[in-house]
């Protein structure tokens, strides 16, 4: 029987980052991942401060954007994997409101780090931008497939990691403070399994109500691309001229199939900015962990006190998760309370 403080369901973004902080406190754990399907690994991966629609932070932003830069670029060097790197992302506007929307934002306190008051002309010659460029600087881009790889080699490694479907029937409660899963025991469980917990019986009724986003990947040899650019969606240069668009917003569909409706939505955006022919090469889907309220879902099980939630990230997944595992692991492990907008438990009748 082999022993563990934790067992972590889910090897995207939240997995890894709670896993990473285990780690540098000492504990012991092995994730259970089947490595299909996940969001993390079909998002962008690009790491914007600022809510580029409405020019506001999000919710705790500048704390969780700082972590998450540590986060990443210690993982990143620990592991021995480019995987990170500094991007800029220009936003072309919209209108002449849409700037003066800028210019305004701009001299906030809170958001005056982030956007640069000086607009920019330098964007590739091939995009549209009659009124310029606003520049959100500190951008970062990160490669999470690669990332994930990395990690998953590393977890290999020290034998803390195995890729199967976790099998929710073979949980046995033992007490209030032991858990056995098949032939391992554990002190708790943390489900970090995105949107899969449709299928997780402990935590399914929770309004977790997922958004499908789809991206398509572009081969543009004349568009000579080397920032980013937000319009009403991203075009993000990934090299060898090639550029990944997105994403789409599906509240219906619930399933990680590309569809014909998406690839043509994109496209038709991406002809009204760029002025050059381009390929499309790629197309990728997956359903995004959003709830209603658009917070995240951290907690324990109120019953099972061995069952615990990690979820909910949404959009801004690659941005939160290293900030959600740090307030995660000070509740379990020192006891600190979770805020209101992050615990389960302001869903009470789910249970």
């Amino acid at each position: 029987m082999k022993q563990v403080d934790y067992i972590i369901v889910g090897c995207g973004l939240a997995g890894m980052a709670f896993a990473d902080i285990l780690e540098r406190k000492g504990h012991t754990f092995t994730i259970i991942d089947k490595q299909t399907d996940a969001a993390s690994r079909v998002a962008a991966g690009l790491i914007n401060p600022v809510i580029l629609k409405r020019y506001t932070m999000p919710w705790q932003g500048e704390m969780q954007f700082d972590l998450a830069n540590t986060f990443f670029n210690d993982l990143a060097s620990r592991l021995q994997v480019e995987a990170v790197k500094q991007l800029q992302v220009y936003k072309l506007f919209s209108s002449v409101e849409d700037q003066n929307n800028w210019f305004e934002a701009s001299d906030k306190p809170i958001l005056s780090r982030f956007l640069n008051s000086q607009l920019k002309s330098d964007v590739a010659p091939q995009v549209e931008a009659k009124l310029h460029c606003g520049e959100v600087r500190e951008t970062l881009k990160i490669d999470i497939p690669k990332l994930l790889d990395a990690y998953r080699a590393y977890l290999e490694t020290i034998g803390a990691y195995a890729q199967e479907n976790f099998e929710y029937e073979a949980l046995q409660m033992l007490g209030e403070h032991q858990v056995q899963y098949k032939d391992i025991l554990a002190k708790k469980v943390i489900f970090a399994e995105g949107y899969g917990i449709h299928k997780n019986p402990f935590f399914n009724k929770l309004p977790l109500v997922g958004n499908k986003g789809e991206y398509i990947d572009i081969h543009a040899p004349g568009l000579k691309l080397t920032q980013a650019v937000k319009a009403s969606f991203f075009i993000i240069p990934l090299g060898a001229d090639l550029y990944k668009v997105g994403a789409t917003f599906n509240w219906k569909d619930k399933d990680s199939i590309p569809t014909k409706e998406a690839r043509k939505e994109l496209i038709e955006k991406l002809k009204k900015v760029l002025k050059c022919e381009f390929e499309v090469v790629a197309q990728h889907a997956a359903v995004r962990p959003t709830t209603g309220d658009r917070r995240p879902l951290l907690g324990v099980h109120p019953q099972y006190k061995q069952l615990v939630l990690l979820n909910g990230l949404g959009t801004r997944g690659t941005m939160m998760a290293p900030y959600l595992a740090q307030q995660l692991y000070a509740h379990l492990e020192l006891g600190e309370a979770l805020d209101e907008e992050l615990s389960i438990m302001r869903f009470p009748k789910k249970f």
